[in-house]
């Protein structure tokens, strides 16, 4: 697909080359914008705002919306007054609000300056919610319907209306802003008369959103009740808008590379990984790798704190590693269970205790498993294959017990931190992989050289 992509591109601009602009236009023009917007991005720069004036202005918009913001701001600075007018007429509001709030105040000032009054309100009132709440991703184009009308006007009105909307599959019945009820195209085609009143078809049991409520709870409810759009309230009950599926899908997957990226030890990026420069993802990186580097101390401490426990039994020392990564890896297995069912809404901070004894039947079964994996691999391996005579029994005991409880510690450690965290109102993602392994680092080996004192005599 890669190949086939830079052969199309290599096309597209021998084509530009060569003036041939109808022949590109007609190719470009059966794409989606999507697709048009990869494509623009990794021709030359010079190509972008020749091929926007090629296209119709639908695929144009559509392209735009899916562009990087740096992209988008050389476009608008390229773009004549008139060419800017067309694209942002073609926008939807929530569409417009993500580009406003990725361009400087003199790229914003101009796009206020080239919308109408009525989208200009909307702007601004969408840009005054709180970041990540339902407000600020919501845009106010909907069908909205009258008590009394009947089936006949109301189909009547989509027609006339509904290409400006984003979604007109769903429609919203109103009284003074109020949202009382609700009701489908599919129930208006499928109404026995024209003359039916939406009254009596309208369900009034709507489930609604309000304005602050948290982006990634409105993603949930989407994914719980299969909604094509969610309506979106004020504190007075009063209907200002509504989430899209689109909407709900992109901050899903916002959402998501946002938790990956902190289980992995960096801090959130809001570019692509080929559009981010060296300099940028070092930004991104090099605060936890510190951070982690510097907690490492204290399992350096505490190996420093029992020098003499290891010169006495050497052989201590090689199983160190193998104890360390087992207890970060339990622990991180279990972190990361928990913060995926936090953010599906499985599990709860009340839920501490069913989940504590959870982890530890599951880490008994672990611990024991590789307990006797361990045990045969020390004396088989350790002992037998490669003839070193200080792995004693005892020694693999130690090792062994170690394991168990080094598993359990680490599992309790991995469940419960999330949970904590979720409950202090922090992100669950920041107590993955790398920090649960730092703190079970240093709680395995407390483990191990508290056991091995105690069976060693040490």
């Amino acid at each position: 697909m890669t190949d086939l992509n830079a052969t199309f591109e290599k096309t597209l601009d021998k084509l530009l080359e060569e003036k041939k602009y109808s022949t590109v236009k007609d190719i470009l023009s059966t794409m989606a914008g999507e697709d048009v917007a990869a494509i623009i991005q990794e021709l030359p720069e010079k190509a972008g705002p020749l091929i926007f004036r090629l296209l119709p202005k639908k695929i144009a918009s559509d392209a735009f919306v899916e562009m990087e913001s740096d992209y988008q701001e050389k476009l608008i600075k390229g773009f004549s007054d008139s060419e800017l007018t067309e694209i942002l007429d073609e926008l939807y509001v929530n569409e417009a609000v993500d580009i406003v709030e990725e361009m400087p105040a003199n790229v914003v000032e101009r796009i206020l300056s080239h919308v109408d009054s009525e989208t200009r309100k909307a702007i601004n009132q969408i840009l005054q919610y709180p970041e990540n709440s339902a407000g600020s991703i919501m845009t106010t184009e909907y069908v909205s319907l009258r008590l009394g009308t009947t089936v006949g006007q109301a189909i009547n009105l989509i027609r006339k209306n509904g290409t400006d909307k984003k979604s007109f599959y769903t429609c919203y019945v109103t009284k003074n802003r109020k949202l009382l009820g609700r009701l489908s195209v599919k129930d208006l085609l499928l109404a026995k008369d024209d003359e039916m009143l939406i009254d009596d078809l309208m369900k009034t049991n709507v489930i609604s959103i309000n304005t602050h409520t948290d982006q990634e709870e409105v993603a949930q409810m989407f994914s719980k009740y299969n909604f094509m759009a969610l309506p979106v309230v004020d504190k007075e009950e009063r209907m200002v808008g509504i989430i899209a599926f689109d909407d709900a899908i992109e901050v899903l997957e916002d959402e998501t590379t946002e938790d990956i990226e902190i289980m992995a030890g960096m801090t959130p990026s809001d570019k692509t990984y080929l559009r981010a420069s060296p300099f940028n993802l070092f930004k991104h990186r090099i605060g936890w790798l510190m951070l982690l580097m510097v907690s490492a101390t204290f399992t350096g401490m505490i190996i420093t704190g029992f020098e003499n426990a290891l010169a006495a039994q050497v052989v201590l020392t090689a199983f160190i590693p193998m104890l360390m990564d087992t207890g970060g890896n339990s622990g991180s297995q279990s972190s990361v269970t928990i913060i995926r069912s936090l953010s599906l809404g499985e599990v709860e901070f009340r839920d501490l205790g069913a989940v504590i004894w959870k982890e530890i039947r599951t880490a008994v079964l672990c611990g024991l498993c590789l307990s006797v994996v361990c045990f045969a691999k020390i004396m088989l391996v350790d002992r037998l294959l490669l003839g070193n005579d200080e792995v004693t029994l005892v020694v693999a005991l130690v090792v062994c017990l170690t394991m168990c409880v080094t598993v359990l510690v680490a599992k309790i450690i991995g469940c419960t931190l999330p949970l904590i965290a979720k409950k202090l109102g922090f992100d669950p993602a920041v107590m993955a992989s790398p920090f649960i392994t730092t703190i079970v680092d240093a709680v395995s080996l407390l483990v191990y050289f508290g056991i091995a004192k105690q069976l060693l005599g040490l």
